[in-house]
């Protein structure tokens, strides 16, 4: 009965909800799934997770925040159901897989720079790429600095040391961060690099973005990178970014959906970095967050799971912007379906 059920779904004859929680698991306990990856998106996912458990009391799905190179590594063991990573894998890891696999956008968001600088009165202080590489290479210690005073001039920066802050694992939170680095600055492509890890120079570094935010918030001085939702909730300032075109940006929904719009009209690329878009109102540090799914699945999981899928293209991008992500373009959720279409739902080894 279950290989009819799947042929069904998989035609689109039958929509995945019709099977319905007992026939996902016949001894009235919750099916679990497990997820794990960038803590990035964990506010967005614990929300969608609650939110769906509430129509769905026979699927519980647990999700850990462990960083993208934590979650594609577990995926790949076989460890996850899951994964979830805020940039792609790598080809030569893709590769290495036995099973194919699909990247799913779920959000688009913003990484942040917040500091801790109580003399400014959370004002809004201005930043450029090279500032910052010079920041976390040790350059520039200290907050009135030259290079910052002259792009900040009507802020009195006060005489005080820098503390960089970096996530010590890793994450695609850092490698939106260095990506938007490199683009400016060869040095730092050079001494630093760019990607989830990278050679840091100077600094102290944290686990997750909320390693990372509690740091700032507990050491006067401190500046780091985190995602935006982190920042806005936790009420932390958030600088002003020049983007490629010379203009300051302050993160925001219309500012990183412009850079994304501006992506898919030019190249029609889900991959492609949104570090280096030129515009007045493009904000140059965001990104798409993915989950990673094999495109091939047994059940009863595998049912569940793309059940999940179409629920939070269809009503969990309702719950983006209200917790400080962006929700994905229509012509995104147009690809994202066509690609959770493609998943193959199969019966597993046991007998029916």
């Amino acid at each position: 009965m279950r290989i009819v059920y799947c042929i069904l779904i998989l035609s689109g004859l039958l929509p995945v909800a019709s099977m319905g929680v007992a026939s996902l698991k016949s001894d009235n306990k919750p099916l679990l799934i497990n997820g794990a990856g960038a803590s990035f998106p964990y506010i967005l996912y614990s929300k969608w997770f609650l939110e769906y458990r509430k129509i769905n009391p026979g699927i519980r799905i647990n999700y850990r925040s462990i960083g993208s190179g934590g979650g594609i590594r577990q995926f790949l063991t076989g460890t996850l159901d899951f994964g979830a990573t805020d940039v792609p894998m790598p080809k030569e890891q893709i590769q290495k897989s036995k099973k194919e696999i699909l990247h799913l956008p779920t959000a688009l968001g913003a990484v942040v720079v917040s500091y801790n600088l109580p003399a400014v009165e959370k004002k809004e202080i201005r930043l450029t790429a090279s500032v910052l590489a010079n920041i976390y290479m040790g350059k520039i210690t200290k907050w009135n600095h030259k290079e910052i005073s002259e792009i900040n001039p009507d802020i009195a920066l006060p005489d005080q040391n820098i503390v960089p802050v970096y996530r010590a694992d890793g994450s695609g939170t850092t490698a939106v961060f260095t990506e938007y680095l490199a683009q400016f600055s060869s040095e730092w492509l050079q001494k630093v690099g760019k990607g989830k890890s990278v050679n840091w120079l100077t600094g102290i570094g944290g686990k997750g973005n909320e390693g990372v935010m509690g740091l700032i918030r507990k050491m006067p001085g401190a500046i780091g990178y985190v995602a935006m939702s982190y920042a806005v909730n936790r009420q932390l300032p958030m600088a002003e970014i020049q983007n490629m075109s010379g203009h300051f940006v302050k993160a925001s929904t219309h500012t990183v959906k412009t850079s994304a719009q501006q992506i898919l009209e030019k190249t029609n690329d889900l991959f492609h970095p949104l570090t280096a878009v030129q515009g007045t109102d493009v904000y140059p540090m965001s990104s798409y967050t993915y989950l990673l799914v094999y495109k091939e699945m047994t059940s009863d999981k595998g049912a569940a799971l793309v059940q999940f899928l179409n629920w939070y293209l269809k009503n969990g991008q309702s719950f983006c912007e209200s917790l400080h992500y962006i929700p994905l373009p229509s012509l995104v959720i147009q690809k994202v379906k066509h690609r959770v279409r493609s998943i193959k739902v199969t019966n597993d080894d046991r007998k029916t």
